[in-house]
């Protein structure tokens, strides 16, 4: 009987340990989230530039023809 109670807290104190750990997953999560916005707006940026880039390339081709 003693063991067992041993045994539970210490099951107690390892799943208290794990938790209180467990708290930065949130942190990261969140890091992960702000970095993925970040890169999606880097890549819509340099989309759009490209874009221009072609739509001028295109438009002096077509004045050049005439």
């Amino acid at each position: 009987m003693k063991n067992a109670f041993k045994f539970g807290f210490l099951g107690l104190a390892l799943s208290v340990a794990f938790a209180a750990c467990n708290t930065t997953t949130s942190e990261s999560e969140e890091t992960a989230d702000s970095l993925s916005t970040e890169i999606e707006a880097q890549v819509d940026s340099v989309t759009d530039s490209i874009d221009s880039i072609g739509e001028a390339a295109i438009d002096s081709l077509d004045s050049l023809a005439n």
